[in-house]
C-alpha cells in the first residue's frame, strides 16, 4: 500500500472539489455503459424474437412490435444524452480539480527550501512540473471513472445473466471482475519499469538537446559536438524503448481482456444451449445472454489505456505529493521583543542543502530601528546567507533570528513578461495608480513613463526585455519603496550598472531610505558608504564591525572596491 501512499494528497483534491459534478460524471459513465449493452442485448432480443414470431400467423399478429421498438429507441437516446452530459461533467470536474492542483504545487514550490531547489535545476524541475500536473488529470478520466463504470456494468450484466440462471450471473460476475480488473491491475505493475525509463529517457532527451542548440557553438570548438549529438541520439533510443514496452503491454492487456472475453462468451454459450435444451429458456432469452455476454467486458476496455497511464499519474504523485502537502509560503519570523530593535541575530548557525559543514558560524548581528549596515567580505564569506536568514529564506540551523517586517532585494533583477502594473502590483497588490507612480518616479522612472504611450500598462518582455539593465533596477526598487517595509535588505544593488546609473541608484536609496533599516550586502564602496555601520565577515564568521566617523570604518572602506 505504500505504493499507492502519494496519491492521497490527490486523492483528498477530488475530495474536496466540486463532489457533486464529479460523481455525476461517473453515474453518467456508467448509465452509458449500461444503454449500450442493454440496446445491444434488447435488440438481438428483439430481432430473435421477431423471427420466431413471424413463423405463423397467429403468433405474428400476437406479438407487440412496438414497446421494444420504442425501449431501443429510448436506450439509444438516451445513451447519447449520457455519453453527451458525461463529457460535459467529467471535462469540468477535471478543469476545476486540476486549477486547484496547480495552485496548490506552485504555493508549494514557492516556499523556501523548494524555491531553492528550483532555482538549482530550473529546467529540469519545470519539464516535471508540467508533464507531472498532466499526468493526474488521468487519475479521474481514465482511471477512477472507468473502474466505477466497468465495475457498475459487470454488476449489472451478471444480475441480468443470474434472472437466467444465478449461478450463471454468479460465475460471469466472477469472472468479469476478477479478469476484467486483474488484467489492468497485472499490466500496471508491468508498466511501472516502462514508465520510469521513459520518463527519464524524455528528461535527458529534452535536456541533451537544449544543450546541444543553446551550446553548439562551444561543442564546435570544442570538438564535443558529434558526441552530444551521439548523446541526444543515445536518449532518443531509449525513449523509443520505453515506449514500445508500454505499447506492448497495452497490447498484452488487451490480448488477455480478448481471451477473457472469448472464454466468458464460450461458457455463456455452453450455459444457454444446456438450459435451452431443458427447455428453461427460449431463443429470445438465449440470444439476450449471449449478446450480453459479447458486450460484457467492452467497458474493461478503457482500463488497458488507464493501466499504462496509472503508472505516470503515481510517478508524478511521488513527485508532487511533497508540493501538495506543504502548505507554502515564507516563514513568518518572531520580531524582536526589545524596543528599538529592527532586526537580531542570536548565535546563528545555517547550512545549504547537499553542504556538509555550515556556512555560517555562531552569527550574532543587532541592527537598531533605522540603523543602516552594510555587510562587507569576499564572495562566499556568507553575505548573502545573512540577508536569506533575514528574510526567511534560509531556516538557521541553530540560534534565533528576529526581525520586523522586511523586504528583499536580491542581485537579480526578478521582472516577469506582464505589464509595468502587473510587476508593481506583486509588491502591494492593493496599490493605486497614484501609489505606483509615486514609486517610480522616487526610482527615478518619470521620464521614461512620460515616453510610454500606454503608461502602467505597457507590456513587458520575459524577464523584463524592453528594459535597459538601469531602468530594470530601478523598476525593482519602486517595488521595494511601493511595499514600505520598514526593513530593506539589499543584496549588491547596483552591481552590473555604469557608474552615473549607479550613483543615482545610490542616491535615491539614501533618500527613500530615511527613517527605514537598511542592511546591505555588498563588496563596493560606493554602496557601503550609505551604512553607519560595517560588519566584516570571513569564512562564515563577523571578524570585526566599526561605526561610521571612526579610522576602522575609514579603514574598512578603502579596502573595497572603488565606483
Amino acid at each position: 500500500m505504500s505504493r499507492f501512499r502519494p496519491l492521497r494528497a490527490v486523492l483528498a483534491l477530488f475530495q474536496s472539489g466540486d463532489m457533486r459534478m464529479l460523481l455525476a460524471g461517473a453515474v453518467l459513465s456508467l448509465a452509458t455503459a449500461l444503454a449500450g449493452i442493454a440496446l445491444l442485448g434488447l435488440s438481438g432480443w428483439f430481432i430473435t424474437a421477431t423471427s420466431i414470431a413471424g413463423a405463423s400467423v397467429a403468433t405474428a399478429l400476437a406479438f407487440d412490435v412496438f414497446m421494444p421498438s420504442a425501449g431501443i429507441r429510448l436506450l439509444a437516446l438516451g445513451r447519447t444524452a449520457s455519453r453527451y452530459g458525461e463529457r460535459l461533467a467529467t471535462h469540468e470536474a477535471t478543469l476545476k480539480v486540476l486549477a486547484a492542483l496547480r495552485e496548490r504545487v506552485f504555493r508549494g514550490w514557492a516556499s523556501p527550501a523548494a524555491a531553492r531547489a528550483l532555482a538549482m535545476r530550473p529546467s529540469r524541475a519545470l519539464f516535471r512540473l508540467t508533464l507531472d500536473i498532466d499526468a493526474l488529470d488521468t487519475l479521474y478520466l481514465r482511471i477512477i471513472v472507468p473502474v466505477f463504470a466497468a465495475t457498475g456494468t459487470a454488476l449489472a450484466i451478471s444480475a441480468a445473466l443470474g434472472f437466467i440462471h444465478p449461478l450463471l450471473g454468479a460465475g460471469a460476475a466472477l469472472l468479469l471482475l476478477a479478469a476484467g480488473l486483474g488484467i489492468p491491475a497485472l499490466a500496471t505493475r508491468r508498466a511501472e519499469t516502462f514508465v520510469r525509463r521513459r520518463a527519464h529517457a524524455l528528461e535527458a532527451l529534452r535536456s541533451r538537446t537544449i544543450d546541444l542548440v543553446k551550446g553548439r557553438t562551444d561543442l564546435l570548438m570544442a570538438g564535443r559536438a558529434s558526441a552530444q549529438i551521439e548523446a541526444v541520439a543515445a536518449a532518443d533510443r531509449r525513449l523509443a524503448q520505453a515506449d514500445i514496452g508500454l505499447t506492448r503491454v497495452e497490447a498484452d492487456a488487451g490480448f488477455a481482456l480478448g481471451v477473457a472475453g472469448a472464454g466468458l462468451l464460450a461458457g455463456v454459450l455452453l450455459a444457454v444451449a444446456l438450459l435451452a435444451e431443458r427447455g428453461d429458456i427460449g431463443a429470445p432469452a438465449a440470444a439476450f445472454a449471449i449478446l450480453l455476454a459479447m458486450a460484457s467486458l467492452e467497458p474493461f476496455a478503457p482500463l488497458r489505456r488507464g493501466a499504462v497511464e496509472f503508472g505516470r499519474t503515481l510517478l508524478a504523485a511521488r513527485r508532487l505529493a511533497p508540493r501538495l502537502t506543504n502548505e507554502a509560503g515564507t516563514t513568518a519570523l518572531p520580531e524582536p521583543a526589545q524596543a528599538g530593535v529592527a532586526a537580531r541575530l542570536h548565535l546563528v548557525s545555517a547550512s545549504y542543502d547537499g553542504h556538509v559543514r555550515p556556512v555560517l558560524f555562531d552569527v550574532s548581528l543587532t541592527l537598531r530601528r533605522g540603523e543602516r549596515v552594510a555587510i562587507i567580505g569576499q564572495s562566499g564569506a556568507g553575505k548573502s546567507t545573512i540577508l536569506s536568514l533575514l528574510a526567511a529564506e534560509l531556516p538557521a540551523m541553530r540560534g534565533s533570528v528576529e526581525i520586523l517586517p522586511a523586504t528583499l532585494l536580491t542581485q537579480r533583477t526578478e521582472l516577469f513578461a506582464d505589464t509595468l502594473h502587473g510587476n508593481l502590483a506583486l509588491a502591494r497588490p492593493e496599490a493605486t495608480e497614484t501609489e505606483m507612480f509615486a514609486s517610480l518616479a522616487a526610482a527615478g522612472l518619470d521620464d521614461m513613463m512620460g515616453r510610454l504611450p500606454r503608461g502602467l500598462y505597457t507590456p513587458l518582455g520575459e524577464a523584463g526585455a524592453g528594459l535597459s539593465g538601469g531602468q530594470a533596477r530601478r523598476l525593482a526598487l519602486a517595488r521595494i519603496l511601493l511595499r514600505d517595509a520598514p526593513v530593506w535588505l539589499m543584496d549588491e544593488p547596483t552591481e552590473g550598472l555604469d557608474g552615473p546609473t549607479a550613483r543615482d541608484v545610490v542616491a535615491r536609496i539614501d533618500a527613500a531610505a530615511v527613517n527605514r533599516s537598511l542592511v546591505i550586502a555588498t563588496h563596493i564602496r560606493r554602496e557601503a558608504e550609505l551604512a553607519d555601520r560595517l560588519v566584516l565577515m570571513r569564512d562564515g564568521r563577523i571578524v570585526a564591525e566599526a561605526s561610521r566617523g571612526s579610522a576602522k570604518y575609514e579603514e574598512m572602506l578603502s579596502g573595497l572596491r572603488p565606483d
